[in-house]
């Protein structure tokens, strides 16, 4: 059996009309009757019947259909790992948080798609929590967290350790002294830095309670409310940068525990080209998007 003829057979099979096969395969449909019958002639069954306007398998042709399809998966399979020989291809699905989309990977992901224009890259913006779930998932490549994945499918390859800072404006820091600050402003927090209680050891060592406790999902935000007086905030020191260097917003504290960040993707998918060379870049070229 030739694959050609099989190819022809599984386009059929699966959409039952000559003429849409004919227009998919590129092919005329007396040749495609004419594949379908050497086929038939070959196993020594008929592969479809016909009622009226409508076609449909026999048994044979189901039993066919079933194992051609698990043999085009194999081949596509076979093609894929000989591709990865000569390179990166195909798509590639990033999963990371928006900030750093922002502050990092915009510039490495120019350089990337410099030296490999045949990739496609799909680019996901979302929390830590949501790229771990998605690289387990298989529905993206290549994820960057903050923090720790947690799981032992993952592997994880350290790309910095940010300093966690709290910090309130400087308005509120001049015009009240540090114990009036930490009991009656809210403390604005980031939990889902995938850093297990991240909010709690925070209190633990300021060793006070707050008035009230905000929790975002975006350090963005976080910032801004700290910018905007709102109360004090926990918050990544590499994001609050420039209003650290000019006087906007002041440290009260550093946390013991730092801010992990990882690129993560399968371990059983480490030998994959294209996951390697986009690994690779990040990797090498972390230090430099961060500005250091």
């Amino acid at each position: 059996m030739e694959l050609r003829t099989l190819k022809t057979f599984q386009v059929v099979a699966d959409q039952l009309n000559l003429t849409k096969a004919a227009e998919m395969l590129g092919y005329t449909q007396p040749t495609i009757t004419l594949q379908i019958q050497t086929l038939e002639k070959e196993i020594g069954h008929p592969l479809f019947n016909r009622v009226g306007k409508k076609t449909f398998l026999t048994p044979a042709g189901k039993m066919m259909k079933e194992h051609v399809d698990k043999l085009f998966a194999v081949v596509s399979q076979m093609d894929k790992a000989i591709k990865m020989l000569d390179g990166p291809y195909g798509t590639l699905v990033v999963a990371a948080p928006e900030y750093y989309w922002t502050h990092y990977l915009s510039q490495l992901i120019r350089s990337y798609i410099h030296h490999h224009p045949q990739v496609k890259l799909k680019l996901v913006s979302c929390n830590s929590a949501d790229a771990v779930n998605m690289i387990t998932s298989n529905e993206a490549d290549i994820g960057i967290i903050a923090g720790v994945s947690g799981k032992p499918e993952v592997e994880s390859r350290l790309l910095e350790q940010e300093k966690l800072l709290v910090v309130t404006s400087r308005e509120i820091y001049e015009k009240h002294d540090r114990s009036y600050i930490m009991e009656h402003f809210p403390f604005i927090y980031k939990e889902s830095y995938n850093l297990e209680g991240l909010h709690s050891q925070s209190i633990t060592e300021l060793d006070y309670h707050p008035a009230a406790a905000i929790e975002s999902s975006s350090e963005e935000a976080i910032k801004i409310a700290a910018l905007n007086h709102t109360g004090v905030a926990l918050i990544s020191a590499n994001l609050i940068r420039e209003e650290l260097a000019s006087g906007l917003l002041v440290p009260l504290h550093q946390l013991e525990q730092r801010l992990d960040t990882h690129l993560i993707f399968l371990k059983d998918r480490s030998e994959e080209t294209t996951i390697r060379s986009f690994a690779e870049l990040v990797i090498e070229g972390w230090p430099e998007a961060a500005g250091r």
